[in-house]
């Protein structure tokens, strides 16, 4: 009998489809890491966001595993070397929340240019503030994507109609413009751009990607916004250039504070860096939701249920 485990709670559109296919599915929201790898043997595959960390021992204890789903995109809580080494699957669902990263993207960069965050709280304070205000319009502007993968691209689309130029830089990929964005090097970002967002995956090279000599390049002051992973951006450096003017203002929804869980920021004494976003006027920030929806939640799992369809395990 083939069995999957589910240590996340998916759309019942995965686990629905797991069991036309052939597969029984368990499920447990609850038992401690420890718990779960003494009960991996017997299954043969995993299906989970970011509860607990996928390493080496999980990974072993696993020793019927042929596959491990990763509700999402991220993958830092796995060790996928590891599990690939041993023949096992790590599946992603990137192209299942694509569109909700997109348009959130561009909500954050249309409240970014609009001053949308700072004017709705001070009309709620009866602050009637106009000329303070003033926006900057988005069209004229070029728009640099940084990694033209499924999110990259979601966004490039978004764009069309608002009168930008949108390049991308993907230091991955070759021959990847298209009708939505063109393909550039480093050198043209740099000098181009007047916003940038990032869609580029963490993986340890990409830690801190993007930096202060990264942010010193552009010519001119720009706008970033981050819908990808907090750890590909120094918020240190993003906030003394915010501090400077060579940031003119940014846009985030992940900070490389938050814990494994992406679902709570550091308690404690908040880093000096997070303490200076949440109180500054041109930034704005959202809790790691720009591909939380409920068409994403579907989404990853009919994308899952295709993949792991294609494994023919069954």
């Amino acid at each position: 009998m083939h069995k999957v485990l589910f240590i996340n709670e998916a759309h019942p559109i995965l686990p629905s489809r797991l069991t036309q296919l052939g597969y029984t599915c368990h499920f447990d929201y609850q038992s401690s890491k420890s718990e779960i790898e003494r009960q991996l043997a017997g299954f043969e595959g995993v299906v989970l966001r970011s509860r607990m960390k996928v390493d080496k021992a999980f990974i072993d204890a696993g020793i019927n595993l042929k596959f491990i789903a990763r509700e999402g995109v991220g993958v830092e809580h796995i060790d996928v070397a590891y599990a690939e080494s041993k023949g096992i699957k790590v599946l992603t669902s990137p192209e299942g929340s694509q569109d909700t990263v997109a348009e959130h993207s561009m909500g954050l960069l249309l409240t970014l240019l609009n001053n949308l965050s700072r004017a709705d709280r001070q009309v709620r304070a009866g602050q009637w503030l106009r000329e303070a205000n003033r926006a900057t319009e988005l069209k004229g502007k070029t728009i640099g994507i940084i990694g033209y993968g499924n999110m990259g691209r979601a966004f490039a689309q978004r764009l069309q109609g608002f009168g930008v130029r949108v390049i991308a830089y993907d230091k991955y990929k070759t021959n990847y413009g298209d009708e939505h964005a063109a393909a550039v090097d480093l050198e043209t970002l740099f000098k181009q751009s007047d916003i940038i967002s990032l869609h580029i995956y963490y993986i340890p090279e990409n830690y801190h990607f993007v930096n202060a000599a990264f942010l010193d390049a552009f010519q001119k002051p720009i706008y970033v916004i981050n819908t990808a992973r907090g750890l590909v951006l120094n918020t240190a450096d993003l906030v003394e250039r915010l501090q400077s003017g060579k940031v003119l203002g940014a846009a985030l929804d992940v900070l490389e504070y938050e814990e494994q869980s992406f679902a709570r920021i550091m308690q404690g004494t908040l880093p000096a860096p997070f303490q200076y976003l949440t109180q500054a006027d041109n930034v704005v920030l959202s809790p790691h939701i720009a591909g939380w929806s409920f068409e994403s939640k579907a989404g990853h799992g009919r994308v899952l249920a295709d993949k792991i369809a294609a494994l023919e395990l069954v």
